[in-house]
């Protein structure tokens, strides 16, 4: 990746950092670990230190309640409670004091004397937690610089909890702004943890705002005003949840809008958004995710919950990697794609939808920025070893997994991933220490590696079927961290193995319908169909898996494993779409159907399939995979929706479904169009 200096950050853009290879991760020097110093010193005193943060143009910061005073008198949240005032006939005064009560809700009230006993107590559990937290000290340096320029968002992955308070943890430490982090209200029922998060930088919104006008210009003007006079980085997560999966989400557009229109309505002369990557080397709800894709619901944000979750305390989980990416100027993403004079037509303080023009360009930079989350991740041995575990069930030698996973690591460094591997440790001990630290996970019977379940029944049951799924999800969702390394290539390799053809166009067709289908579970850039092809057949190529020959393509003699082993990495996701798109067509299934009744009657369908030997990947259970093959389906036109007073309700085209079933199915999948990719 290139690093420029903190001067020229203005003119770096978020394709010139994607398209730029990074090498940097590889060298160990780039990373700092943070625990090293903690474990040396009091706590106490690194709670209590001097601490004198940089700030936007040496402005000072906004008290909170100065903050709010400022938001309720907004010309915006006038506006609304005026129109709300009309349309109602509610007392100006009445709308207003929900205003001042949403805002006393939502708001943060940062207080130092929190943030230090939270520096305090994180230091112990974070030692306790963790053996490394590596942090790259030269993006924090750009991200200092970036605070004192310019308004600063900062978009964090989502895979933990851990996330938000590592996140401020670290800021505390090299002394930067304490962001202001957008959590969910789920939180504020936590009793005294909710109120603490609040005193340490966090503001409560709802899950969804409905057709709420005064909640969303509240909130709306609430971001924008932080933004505005660069009181602190906002923080939110641009995948709005956290990955249950290890894969990465599609981006949530809402607040991305919310935070960018200072910049776009000509408030500020520019912005940074700044990517970071946090790769746990074990996550500490891989378990509770486990379970929630297979139905069980979530358990609620609780203090009580909370206490008893401190069996935790006594694990050990490893090493964490927080990379802090290159700040991107918003001001040169927008230049010559953004017409900002469409904000110019109206008044400012009336609210508006963005244009399709706006849409399109937050779309592109949300997808653009959760590719940069996914280029500067860290991988561990343990995701190459849970990768060939998890196409090796029910299980393998130790000397097979290891053979295994140093080929793959070799394979994955080519293709670009950084990988953690420890320095002058002999292969044998990584795998068998890595073993050791997820022995909730896999086993090692008579030199066999297998995963944790009960021994095998004489006869396996439905329910027996779901517990051995819970296995199978954590292993996979550790296997799913680097897929984005591999999904370009893979899907070259599979549709190399469809078509059965050498002829460039055909392979590009059967890719570009792959791709297609899976766009909902796999981040692609909106419109890099070519560029996308073309990487996956150069990192092929790169690899020697496969060489041209004149104007044809050839696999090598010895890419056939590469090309095997990619191929059998991405079956789980075909054969569990191909179930998945075939289940409505049954004689049984009802003609409407909302998504919930689809996936609770789906699990209950592919469960008794698995038991029967008629499929044989158990990641098909995951919602997860249900939830995107259905909106890959209402996407390309096999379901539809309709807004009924009961809710939304689903129908199904079954000729359109037909088709797409038999494609996905065929072993030549037919070309989608005659454009040829190049090199």
């Amino acid at each position: 990746m290139s690093h420029m200096a903190p001067n020229n950050m203005a003119g770096t853009t978020v394709d010139s950092l994607y398209s730029q290879k990074d090498t940097t991760l590889n060298k160990r020097e780039r990373f700092e670990d943070l625990m090293e110093e903690r474990r040396q010193s009091s706590d106490l005193r690194y709670a209590m230190r001097c601490y004198t943060p940089v700030v936007y143009k040496d402005l000072v910061p906004r008290t909170p309640s100065a903050l709010r005073s400022v938001v309720l008198k907004s010309d915006p949240v006038q506006y609304v409670i005026k129109q709300l005032a009309k349309e109602t006939g509610e007392s100006p005064d009445i709308i207003s004091d929900e205003a001042s009560d949403i805002l006393e809700k939502m708001g943060h009230s940062l207080r130092l004397s929190i943030v230090r006993f939270f520096a305090f107590t994180l230091s112990k559990i974070f030692k306790t937690l963790f053996h490394k937290v590596h942090v790259n000290e030269e993006g924090i340096q750009k991200l200092q610089q970036a605070i004192q320029e310019y308004p600063v968002v900062v978009l964090p992955s989502h895979r933990s909890y851990i996330d938000f308070l590592m996140l401020s943890y670290i800021m505390y430490t090299y002394d930067l702004s304490l962001p202001v982090i957008a959590a969910g209200m789920d939180f504020m029922g936590m009793k005294i943890v909710g109120e603490m998060l609040r005193m340490s930088g966090a503001f409560f919104i709802r899950r969804s705002f409905g057709g709420d006008k005064l909640y969303w210009a509240v909130f709306s003007e609430y971001v924008k005003t932080i933004l505005r006079n660069g009181d602190a980085p906002v923080e939110f997560f641009l995948e709005g949840t956290r990955s249950r999966t290890g894969k990465s989400l599609m981006p949530k557009l809402g607040l991305l809008n919310i935070a960018m229109e200072p910049f776009l309505m000509g408030e500020v002369f520019d912005m940074y958004l700044v990517p970071i990557s946090i790769s746990y080397e074990r996550i500490l709800e891989e378990s509770l995710y486990a379970h929630e894709l297979l139905g069980v619901p979530k358990p609620k944000e609780s203090t009580s919950g909370l206490l008893k979750a401190r069996k935790i305390l006594s694990e050990n989980f490893g090493s964490i990697h927080v990379y802090f990416g290159q700040p991107v100027s918003v001001r040169s993403l927008a230049t010559g794609i953004v017409r900002r004079s469409h904000y110019n037509l109206l008044p400012r303080h009336i609210p508006r939808k963005p244009s399709e023009d706006v849409h399109r360009f937050l779309d592109a930079v949300g997808h653009k920025l959760v590719l940069l989350q996914q280029k500067n991740m860290v991988i561990s041995p343990w995701v190459l070893m849970a990768t060939v575990i998890i196409q090796n069930l029910p299980g393998l030698t130790l000397t097979e997994l290891t053979r295994q996973t140093l080929w793959l690591r070799t394979i994955a460094e080519v293709f670009g991933a950084s990988i953690d591997w420890p320095e002058n440790v002999t292969p044998d001990k990584v795998i068998r220490s890595s073993l050791a630290l997820r022995h909730n996970i896999v086993k090692t019977i008579k030199n066999q590696v297998v995963l944790c379940q009960e021994d095998t029944p004489a006869e396996f049951t439905v329910e027996m079927i779901f517990k051995h799924t819970v296995s199978v999800l954590m292993c996979a969702s550790y296997r799913n961290q680097i897929l984005h390394v591999f999904v370009r290539p893979a899907l070259v390799a599979i549709a190399f193995q469809n078509t059965q053809s050498c002829k460039r166009e055909d392979i590009f067709g059967c890719f570009s319908y792959l791709r297609e289908v899976l766009s909902d579970e796999f981040v692609f850039l909106p419109g890099n169909l070519v560029k996308d092809f073309d990487e996956g057949l150069y990192l092929l190529m790169k690899s020697g898996a496969i060489h041209m020959s004149q104007a044809d393509l050839h696999i090598s003699e010895k890419g056939n494993t590469t090309v095997s082993f990619l191929s059998v990495m991405f079956v789980p996701f075909l054969e569990g779409y191909q179930v998945i798109f075939k289940y409505p067509l049954h004689p049984e299934f009802a003609d409407d159907f909302t998504e919930k009744s689809f996936i609770a009657a789906f699990r209950t369908y592919a469960a008794e399939l698995i038991l029967t030997g008629a499929i044989k990947y158990n990641e098909v259970l995951s919602t997860d995979m249900q939830k995107n093959a259905l909106a890959a389906l209402i996407r390309l036109g096999a379901v539809e929706k309709f807004k009924t007073a009961e809710g939304i309700i689903c129908k199904v085209n079954k000729q359109t479904l037909g088709r797409m079933v038999d494609m996905l199915a065929a072993p030549r999948i037919p070309v989608k169009n005659a454009a040829v990719a190049r090199l």
